[in-house]
This record gives C-alpha cells, sequence and structure tokens, in this order.
C-alpha cells in the first residue's frame, strides 16, 4: 500500500461544545465544520473530527475516546490498497465508499484499532459539506 502519510483522527467526545471550547481556545485549532453533533478542526496539514455520541458515558466506560485514525492514499492507489487488505483477510469495518469526492475505506488493526485509508482532502470534504 502507498499511503501518503496521516490524514485526521476521529474523537467520540461526550459534549461537543466543551470540547470545541478546548480544542480551538486552549490548543488554537481552527474551526472548519460545526454540525449539530459533529465538527472538523484544521491544526496544521492535519484534521481533527469530534463527534458527540448520545448517552457515550466516560472514558471508563470505554464510549469516549479515538474513534478511528485515518491516512491518506492517493486515488490512484486506493483500488489496489483495497484489493491488498481482502487479500489479507483485514476485518473490513465500512467500504469502500464514496465520501464527499474521494473514497475511504475503514478497516481493524490487529488489536481492533479502526483506521481509514481516504483520498480526499478536509478542503475537498468541506466543498461537499458546505
Amino acid at each position: 500500500m502507498n499511503v501518503l502519510g496521516f490524514s485526521h483522527i476521529t474523537l467520540n467526545v461526550s459534549n461537543l461544545e466543551r470540547s470545541l471550547s478546548f480544542y480551538c481556545n486552549s490548543l488554537k485549532m481552527k474551526l472548519r465544520h460545526k454540525g449539530n453533533t459533529d465538527a472538523c478542526l484544521e491544526w496544521g496539514t492535519a484534521w481533527i473530527c469530534l463527534i458527540q455520541g448520545n448517552n457515550l458515558g466516560s472514558l471508563e466506560q470505554g464510549n469516549v475516546g479515538v474513534d478511528h485514525v485515518a491516512f491518506y492514499i492517493g486515488e490512484e492507489d486506493f483500488q489496489e490498497a483495497v484489493e491488498q487488505i481482502k487479500k489479507l483477510n483485514i476485518t473490513i469495518v465500512r467500504g469502500p465508499v464514496q465520501r464527499g469526492r474521494g473514497w475511504s475505506i475503514n478497516f481493524l488493526d490487529p488489536d481492533g484499532i479502526e483506521l481509514e485509508l481516504h483520498t480526499s482532502s478536509l478542503d475537498e470534504r468541506m466543498k461537499v459539506w458546505i
């Protein structure tokens, strides 16, 4: 797989407004998108997604924290990566699907951590969301 680098991390949060205040005010991330239960924050060349879930509970309950970690891959290399994931019998949890103007596939590492390969940038996703 020709992974190009880190893209974003998606976090499950218990209170979107509280989390936005922390990430924007304390860590000086730039708000790029805010929905009813989600937000995208830009941080240099990477981005962070925050998703507020209903009744998430606490970190101790295992419901708050990292949802998935995403990596960029070129669209020209995406289908080959999907075939390799399938050939290696890696568990696919979503996809491949078109998301925004790019393609995405979510799968599990050996410890069950969800990873994503996707072909679009935050700017490309914002063109579709806004």
